[in-house]
């Protein structure tokens, strides 16, 4: 069977709620998206880091508690585990606060194996940060190599824009790797000051990368691609939080995609229907991990999704 290979940090997040302290989740984005598929029965692993802390503890016994093998998780003796503060607004939407103590050393841990048709994500800051980056290119070129799909989220937040010119080159490096680019408005705003998907495809993603779905929070995702220009409309939820959303729209995409039967070979010849259904996907894990303060889909959505073949 097909496996998702993830990438990127593990935090703890203790959301706020009107000034208290509501709830403490184990998140990261890739890492949302890699429990959501765990719930969904796909087969995963993860790559990243955590401190030998009382954090850490909780964060990989949530993995195992989730079927995430830690065995791909560098656990660093110096150091502590990032932790995040997330304030909730009235429309239940997040400010953060990021607390992080990373060791020199970093990532000391072997890759599992990438073989053709698997679907590696990556993104965030994760994907930028220059200490990392000999290991992420490393990966990166596995999975080129082995032509497994290569998904990249930017997750760009505005606490880095005064870094986007100096960032620019390893941005478009990451979008030279990817088969699929989906990416917020928050993003695009950030990182090039746009926040119309026809603009940015055409001047910032095209070029690198034929697929591309731009999302915009309540309202309509939009999809590129070398033949299709589509918007889909999303119907209206109850937010109980919008931390996870972006994160399980990829991991809905990423299950929709297996669920579908596209591999590697098919990347450029992908069809509307399919791409309605995998759209579909995304928009649903979306709006189930909105209804909670859990960062992922909920067990029970998970056990009424179809079985992926």
């Amino acid at each position: 069977m097909r496996k998702v290979i993830g990438i990127g940090e593990t935090i703890l997040d203790i959301i706020f709620r009107n000034g208290l302290p509501t709830t403490a989740v184990p998140g990261g984005s890739v890492f949302n998206c890699i429990v959501s598929l765990t719930r969904a029965g796909i087969p995963v692993s993860f790559i990243s880091e955590t401190g030998n802390d009382r954090v850490g503890n909780i964060i990989l016994q949530f993995m195992q508690e989730n079927g995430v093998d830690t065995k791909h998780v560098n656990v660093f003796p110096n150091g502590k585990s990032p932790i995040s503060l997330a304030f909730l607004d009235n429309h239940s939407d997040a400010e953060y606060i990021f607390y992080k103590d990373y060791p020199k050393q970093r990532l000391d841990v072997v890759f599992p194996q990438i073989e053709e048709d698997d679907i590696v994500i990556f993104g965030s800051y994760y994907a930028l940060n220059p200490v990392l980056r000999e290991k992420m290119l490393e990966l990166l070129d596995l999975a080129r190599e082995k032509k497994a799909i290569i998904y990249y989220d930017p997750n760009f937040r505005s606490s880095h824009k005064d870094e986007a010119m100096k960032l620019a080159p390893t941005i478009i490096e990451n979008l030279e790797y990817s088969n699929i680019v989906r990416g917020s408005a928050d993003d695009f705003s950030n990182l090039y000051n746009l926040k119309d998907a026809d603009r940015v495809y055409k001047d910032k993603i095209k070029f690198y990368c034929p697929n591309f779905i731009y999302t915009a929070g309540s309202e309509a995702v939009s999809l590129r691609t070398d033949k299709i220009a589509k918007e889909y409309t999303i119907s209206p939820i109850e937010v109980a939080s919008s931390i996870g959303a972006g994160d399980n729209f990829n991991a809905g995409i990423i299950y929709g995609l297996l669920k579908s039967g596209v591999r590697y070979r098919d990347l450029n010849r992908v069809n509307e229907d399919v791409w309605d259904e995998i759209i579909r996907y995304g928009m649903a894990f979306a709006a189930n991990a909105c209804n909670s303060l859990n960062n992922s889909i909920a067990l029970d959505f998970a056990k009424n999704l179809p079985s992926v073949n």
